[in-house]
């Protein structure tokens, strides 16, 4: 099975090094050097990683036969592509690779259905499973232990006890207080017009 695990951003310096947007849990295995990744756009690898280093809180690496600035800025937005057997798991029993999260359907510690998860976000402070819901609108469910209470990779499913107001209810909240808003407002200009009405 392949997954991405990096993005290619922009060079630096003059020897070929290019700075990387990092999109797996376990960098220091798949981005070690000697590590041969496929690439995205085919046409720019496979690049093999020669040298790898952190530089001001950013990934720097350097592939074999990119020797300056030139070749590595034409990397650019290259995706790299790492081969990984599809039963294989992190060495943490509660980590979970993005391929086994993908498709679960997402129910709650009652039973209610809440949709399917088609996209995985990593952002700097939390992971958010992206739920598609069945009518077709999405959900953010962050993926912390308190509200994702268990990941069955068996039943192909994740169970959340999410906290009132995250998987219900904001639809129709939003709409019960705008419809609220648009009547305060309305009695507003009744209000207001009256006096002047009588003067």
């Amino acid at each position: 099975m392949q997954l991405v695990v990096a993005r290619v951003g922009r060079a630096h310096g003059i020897r070929g090094e290019v700075t990387v947007e990092v999109r797996t849990d376990e960098p220091e295995l798949r981005l070690a050097p000697g590590a041969v990744l496929a690439t995205d756009p085919a046409s720019a690898g496979p690049l093999t990683i020669e040298t790898g280093r952190v530089h001001s809180g950013r990934l720097l690496l350097r592939f074999a036969g990119v020797g300056d600035r030139t070749a590595a800025e034409a990397l650019r937005n290259t995706l790299l592509i790492a081969e990984i057997d599809p039963d294989e798991r992190p060495e943490d029993p509660d980590e979970y690779y993005d391929h086994q999260l993908m498709d679960l359907d997402v129910v709650t510690v009652d039973g209610a259905e809440v949709g399917r998860i088609t996209e995985i976000s990593h952002l700097p402070s939390q992971d958010l499973f992206v739920v598609e819901r069945p009518d077709g609108t999405e959900v953010m469910i962050p993926f912390v232990e308190e509200i994702v209470t268990e990941i069955d990779l068996a039943e192909q499913r994740a169970v959340i006890d999410p906290p009132p107001g995250l998987v219900d209810g904001h639809a129709e909240v939003a709409s019960a207080r705008d419809a609220a808003a648009g009547a305060a407002a309305e009695d507003d200009d009744a209000g207001s017009g009256a006096p002047g009405a009588g003067a």
